[in-house]
């Protein structure tokens, strides 16, 4: 794929995916197109070498794989990313009427960057559960897409310090505000009826968004400006290099949900999806063991650029560019699963398709977040690489990132895959 193929693609898929539900899916009818074959968890499975597959678990986490002789010998090349941003997610009962409007009230879902929400045009999207007209549970996805809501901020005239020293009460300041009050009851339940096609509403995992497409920005548009690059943008790469992989190898790619909250589900990285896969795809114990040990993982997810107007939060040998290159993120305390055998792996990759590569150590005397990374190194004890994309405002409700980073982590990933 050519590069501005390849962007105009990923926009599309950004645009596409306003939650890790939408994403799922997205990935799923990609590789369905591609010749992958779906699998089920509650099937028996009957691997054919030669051939490509893929499951997924909680309609928000994916795994995809080609099957190839020598597994056990072998070993697999893994990618590993995630398919969560942090947002605004309803609350049960949503419905607030105050003051004479209505707004919704919301949690925050992992660790958003909570300023950026104000004054935005924001849709709603995720999955709904209900009763279709046979009476069945039934699951389904939807997406407003149009502006539905928005946060007004406060006017500087009520709050003169808001430029020194602005905090924001989750509770309080962030509802949306979605409509006038009317003495019409309001039920949100039968507006996403319509909306879904079902009988009956019984829960859904509803999610804010922002509704700006995605753009390539800049006098020279070398900038990517989008929600949830972190981390649909390491997600997008993956799928397009496993797309392209030639069955050489047995190769995996998991993106998995939860990530921005911890990991710990049934559908996240400290769950048994990989594991459990993993398992199927060898005939024993044994060769399980020896495949695992053969076997390498590279944890995709964002890494911070060094910001021109505040350099001084990064180590000054460890500031990433933007459009440099994919960089490997190591710590010292185990916040990144890399070591220098993985890193060199890496390094060796990235030489062979001429990609150039940067390095991040966050300052010694600040905290360093972590990944998905440590995690797997962890429960499944596979050797594992943390890297990722230099990406401006991570946790934001928009993200920016450069125009040539992705296509040359898709050089190297299709590589290892």
């Amino acid at each position: 794929m050519k590069q501005n193929n390849f962007n105009e693609e990923l926009l599309k898929f950004l645009k596409n995916s306003p939650t890790p539900f939408h994403a799922t899916l997205n990935i799923s009818t990609s590789l369905q197109e591609s010749g992958f074959t779906k699998l089920y968890e509650a099937d028996s499975w009957n691997l054919v070498i030669g051939k490509k597959y893929y499951v997924t678990r909680n309609d928000s986490s994916i795994i995809a794989f080609a099957y190839t002789k020598n597994i056990v010998e072998n070993g697999v090349s893994m990618l590993g990313a995630h398919t969560d941003s942090p947002c605004l997610k309803l609350k049960p009962n949503t419905i607030i009427q105050k003051n004479g409007y209505i707004q919704f009230g919301i949690e925050v879902y992992g660790g958003a960057l909570l300023n950026p929400w104000f004054d935005r045009d924001l849709s709603l999207a995720g999955r709904v559960s209900g009763l279709n007209t046979n009476g069945e549970v039934k699951e389904v996805l939807i997406d407003f897409k149009e502006a539905i809501a928005f946060i007004p901020s406060l006017a500087i005239h009520l709050d003169k310090d808001a430029n020194k020293n602005r905090t924001i009460n989750a509770q309080t300041d962030i509802p949306p505000l979605v409509m006038m009050s009317s003495d019409d009851d309001i039920s949100f339940n039968n507006i996403l009826e319509k909306k879904s096609g079902l009988t009956e509403i019984l829960d859904y995992e509803l999610l804010f968004y922002d509704v700006q497409d995605p753009a390539f920005i800049g006098l020279k548009k070398e900038f990517l400006a989008s929600a949830r690059l972190d981390n649909l943008l390491s997600c997008y790469v993956g799928l397009q290099a496993m797309k392209s992989t030639n069955l050489d190898k047995s190769s995996l790619i998991i993106f998995s949900d939860h990530e921005e909250v911890g990991s710990e589900s049934t559908s996240g990285a400290a769950g048994t999806f990989l594991e459990s896969v993993l398992k199927r795809m060898s005939s024993s114990d044994e060769d399980y063991a020896r495949m695992i040990d053969a076997s390498m993982m590279i944890s995709a997810d964002n890494a911070h650029a060094v910001h021109p107007n505040f350099a001084s939060k990064h180590d000054e040998n460890h500031g990433p560019l933007i459009n440099h290159g994919p960089v490997i993120k190591i710590n010292a305390n185990q916040r990144y699963a890399s070591n220098s055998k993985t890193n060199s792996t890496f390094k060796l990759l990235c030489r062979e398709v001429d990609v150039p590569y940067q390095s991040f150590v966050t300052r010694t005397d600040m905290g360093c977040g972590s990944t998905i990374g440590p995690i797997t190194a962890t429960k499944i004890g596979v050797k594992t690489i943390d890297i990722g994309l230099p990406t401006f405002a991570m946790h934001s409700i928009r993200e920016s990132a450069g125009d040539k980073d992705a296509y040359m982590l898709y050089k190297v990933l299709k590589k290892f895959l």
